[in-house]
């Protein structure tokens, strides 16, 4: 058995917050039932075709679920989904701000109606407020958090590569779901929670925000270097290419300086004696890592910098992550089914012991119509979850 086994997810979502939160509770065996508009469905099916016609943002969001189309404003579709809430465990919506209310889908009448159900409600800004009622998009929600402020360089700020927003949203709906489901096995009470984009985000900017708020100004952009430590970052080698590295600690600094340059007198160096002294002299930094750098090729920096266990990385671009010899030496690849055949699959990070988690079909728009609702007119099926 998986953890989430006899669960039961309705989720009423779209693009990438609340989708990237039940794929992971149905990776733990959870029934996730996404509801979808029926001609379209879930507008993230059309973002791309480069999955052999599929949107890759679909095909990493949706598996292991099922897909009924349902057009919730019609009185019938809207009495299908009721009937299915009837049964659920969980009710997950991420509509436009106030899309919920209008069909009579909100906390309250839920929650009146099913004290038993677990609600979780994903929005950009969250309930009140000004921006209560804006629409909000990975990247306006990257700029209203200040993540954009943060990344790119010093001339110009970037849009972070990944969606950064809508994955901090999902995160923290997944394990706000999951905290749910605990207390409920306690109390034998459901309940309802709400997760904003900004506010998860928010959380993520925790560092800067502290930096910015109690230091005064805020950290700068750096390109792939850290704003506040050094050195942290890419160097250039005698043959060209870039070595990153990452030194955290006195005692790193100490055996970065000894054993990899070869230049202990470095440490005594009052400009480079302490992380927020190298951080300030980061040029000069930077020319005397690179003289020395300049000598070697990268084979031979990354050589000593292994000997001297000192943290570094290559540059790999995706290509390079999806080769990537740790992913293959520890077997983190399966196949999934969907409905251009069978496609590659990361498994999901948390790896458990001798469990393997689910890895099943990415749905086609409604494919699961006639069995979903054949469960309904089943009288004699199990009793509903949330009862």
């Amino acid at each position: 058995m998986l953890p989430l086994d006899g669960i039961t997810i309705v989720a009423l979502e779209q693009a990438v917050a609340a989708p990237f939160a039940t794929r992971q509770l149905a990776d733990l065996g959870a029934r996730v039932i996404k509801v979808e508009r029926p001609g379209t469905g879930d507008f993230a099916r059309a973002y791309d075709e480069t999955v052999r016609g599929m949107s890759s943002h679909f095909v990493w969001l949706n598996r292991n679920k099922e897909s009924i189309a349902l057009d919730v404003k019609r009185p019938e579709d809207a009495a299908v989904l009721r009937q299915l809430l009837a049964r659920a465990d969980v009710f997950v919506q991420n509509l436009a701000p106030g899309a919920a209310e209008r069909l009579g889908l909100d906390a309250a009448a839920l929650l009146a109606a099913h004290p038993r159900l677990v609600v979780c409600d994903i929005s950009g800004y969250g309930t009140g407020g000004p921006y209560a009622h804006a629409k909000a998009y990975d990247l306006l929600v990257q700029c209203e958090a200040g993540a954009m402020s943060l990344t790119g360089t010093e001339r110009e700020p970037a849009k972070i590569g990944l969606p950064v927003a809508d994955l901090a949203a999902g995160m923290y709906a997944y394990s706000g779901i999951l905290t749910a489901l605990y207390e409920r096995e306690r109390t034998g009470r459901g309940g309802a929670f709400e997760v904003s984009m900004l506010e998860a985000l928010g959380e993520w900017m925790g560092y800067p925000a502290y930096f910015t708020r109690y230091g005064g100004t805020t950290p700068p952009r750096s390109g792939a270097e850290h704003a506040t430590i050094a050195p942290y970052g890419p160097y250039r080698a005698a043959d060209g290419a870039r070595v990153f590295l990452g030194v955290q600690n006195a005692r790193e600094w100490s055996v970065f300086c000894g054993q990899v340059l070869r230049l202990p007198e470095l440490t005594t160096d009052p400009r480079f004696a302490t992380n927020s002294a190298r951080v300030a002299n980061r040029t000069a930094l930077r020319e005397r890592i690179e003289e020395r750098f300049g000598r070697l090729s990268a084979r031979e920096i990354e050589r000593r910098l292994a000997d001297a266990r000192i943290a570094h990385a290559r540059l790999r671009d995706v290509t390079g992550f999806t080769e990537h010899p740790q992913l293959a030496a520890r077997d983190r690849w399966r196949t999934v089914d969907s409905p251009v055949g069978p496609l590659d699959a990361l498994l999901p990070p948390v790896t458990v012991p001798g469990r393997e988690p689910r890895m099943d079909r990415i749905p086609a728009l409604d494919e699961d119509r006639e069995r979903i609702l054949a469960e309904l007119d089943d009288t004699s099926g199990e009793t509903p979850g949330n009862r």
